[in-house]
């Protein structure tokens, strides 16, 4: 089998350059990124796990998710509804998701109310265990989520959970642009991989 090829997949709003999910895309070869839905859609969930089947469909040999914030709740839910038969699925090999929101928590601005996006179907959060190995990177501090309420996420998924500490929400608003931990977590992901897969 080939090396993994990276499937990132980003949160909720629009294109931040300075975002480690995009410099990592930018430096890391063959790496992909799932497409941003049409503003029309921008809140579906249907539209996200769509394009990211599509996304991971498209990947020649295996592939290892990159996942952020409502990335995270996006591949979830893309792995419950492709869970009866999607071939896509099988390519998966890894997934990194990294500080999924929590919608018991009023988020601060500019994102949305976690009512709008409880409205547009993203509850419940899917909690079936997921069919390959994963790491959940979860911040003390997230604005966004509670440590206790990712570390629940963690165990029903089967993840390994890593705490980050006081880490925001993962985003350059908390100094993230270069993540220093990414390549570390992404090499454990690759070994996990099955044989012959790794880099």
């Amino acid at each position: 089998m080939s090396a993994p090829t990276y499937v990132v997949v980003p949160g909720l709003r629009g294109s931040a350059p300075s975002h480690w999910q995009e410099v990592f895309a930018a430096r890391t070869e063959g790496a992909v990124t799932v497409p941003f839905p049409e503003e029309s859609q921008w809140h579906s969930i249907e539209e996200r796990t769509r394009l990211l089947g599509e996304t991971v469909a498209a990947v020649d040999g295996p592939a290892i998710l990159v996942a952020h914030s409502a990335g995270v709740l996006a591949t979830v839910r893309w792995v419950r509804s492709s869970a009866d038969g999607a071939p896509a699925l099988d390519k998966v090999v890894g997934a990194l998701l990294a500080t999924p929101p929590d919608f018991g928590v009023q988020w601060p601005e500019p994102h949305p109310r976690p009512a709008e996006l409880s409205a547009a179907g993203w509850e419940p959060i899917p909690r079936r265990r997921l069919p390959f190995p994963s790491i959940v990177a979860a911040s003390r501090n997230d604005p966004l989520a509670r440590y206790r309420t990712t570390a629940g996420l963690a165990e029903a998924w089967g993840s390994r959970l890593v705490d980050l500490g006081d880490a925001g929400h993962l985003n350059p608003a908390s100094g993230y642009g270069e993540w220093p931990l990414l390549d570390d977590l992404l090499a454990e992901l690759a070994v996990r991989a099955p044989s012959g897969t790794a880099p």
